[in-house]
Order: C-alpha cells, then sequence, then structure tokens
C-alpha cells in the first residue's frame, strides 16, 4: 500500500470513528473542549481567533465561540476562496452572519469583502483535523487549504499561532506524512493538551 492509499485508509477509519460518537460523548467533549482552551493564556491574549465549525463528526466548537463573544473576542471563520483554488479567506463570525453552504457542504459564512480578515492580523488559528500523531503531524480532510494557509507561519513565523483541534480517538501513533504536510507545535484534545517539538 503507498502513501495515498495509507493515509485516505486512515482518513476513512478516523472519520468513522468520529462520526460514531455518540452525543453524549460529542456534548462531554465539546464541554472539556471549552474548559482546556478558556485557560490556555494565547487564547487569554489573542483578540483575533480564527475556528472552524465542526462537520462530519469533528468536535463541537459553538460553545468555545459564545465564550469567546462574551469576552470581547473577535472570532473568524475559514472560507473557500472562490477565485484562489485550494485557500481560504477568513470571515469575521458574529451571530447574525449569514451563512451558507460550500461546494463541500460545510456551512461558511456567505462572503462579504467587508468582513474579510488578512491571515496574517489574525492572533489564533484553530485548525480541524482528520488525525494526527506523536510527532504532532497532521492529516486533514485532503484538500490542502491549512497547509497552504499555515505555510507561512511554518516557513517563517510569520501568521497566527496554529493549534490543532480534535477527538482523542483521532490519535494514530505514526501518520505517513508527505512533504506538504505542515505539523503543529501544540494540539488540543479533550483529555490532553499535546505540546511538539517545532520542527522544519
Amino acid at each position: 500500500m503507498d502513501n495515498t492509499e495509507n493515509r485516505n485508509l486512515i482518513r476513512q477509519q478516523i472519520r468513522a470513528t468520529r462520526r460514531a460518537l455518540s452525543n453524549e460523548q460529542q456534548l462531554s467533549a465539546s464541554e472539556a473542549l471549552l474548559q482546556r482552551l478558556t485557560k490556555l493564556e494565547k487564547v487569554k491574549e489573542a483578540s483575533r481567533i480564527a475556528i472552524s465549525l465542526a462537520f462530519d463528526g469533528e468536535i463541537d466548537t459553538r460553545s468555545f465561540i459564545d465564550w469567546c463573544w462574551k469576552n470581547n473576542k473577535q472570532v473568524y471563520l475559514p472560507v473557500v476562496h472562490p477565485f484562489s483554488k485550494g485557500n481560504l479567506l477568513f470571515l469575521h463570525y458574529t451571530s447574525t452572519t449569514e451563512m451558507t453552504n460550500n461546494q463541500y457542504g460545510i456551512i461558511e459564512p456567505k462572503l462579504n469583502q467587508q468582513q474579510i480578515c488578512p491571515v496574517k492580523e489574525l492572533d489564533l488559528l484553530f485548525t480541524p483535523l482528520v488525525a494526527f500523531d506523536k510527532q504532532g503531524n497532521r492529516i486533514g480532510m485532503g484538500g490542502g487549504y491549512y497547509d497552504r494557509t499555515l505555510a507561512p507561519w511554518f516557513e517563517q513565523q510569520t501568521g497566527p499561532y496554529p493549534i490543532g483541534l480534535a477527538h482523542d480517538c483521532q490519535y494514530v501513533d505514526q501518520l505517513p506524512i508527505e512533504s506538504w504536510d505542515i505539523p503543529l507545535q501544540e494540539i488540543i484534545t479533550p483529555a490532553k493538551r499535546h505540546l511538539f517539538i517545532a520542527k522544519k
């Protein structure tokens, strides 16, 4: 089995495991995640926080978003770029933001150029993922959107500090990685704050 087949198999297995979590397990995970995130110094210091809404069994971030609003932090959601293939925009998100479904069936803010925040002006970027390993490697859904978004931070330490978010069941011992994969220094799950050694 080659790398691509292996990665796709891991994606299928982890996504199925994630989707199989019960409502009770999801609620418990979301509450535990909220407790961990609100204690982070980087969260306390941040003004502009990018995060995604849960999709395909991902850990629910709505309670954390509510906390951000109550604590005067601006929240930004990813939007698939309409012209630049494989790239993301980040739009200001409030309780009254008009939402729409993108081509993947993921809910995102309706494109409004006045609400776009340049990535370099974000403080924190919470990154979704499908699976992660003991070295901080991650694989996503396969589109490479976040690898492209995180490349400036990885190469030059510019832009928002990225933190991965995941259920504990999304951990695997070792991922088959590719040259374009961007590893993370930090991943938060309901049970643990995972810290990794920075590498290039």
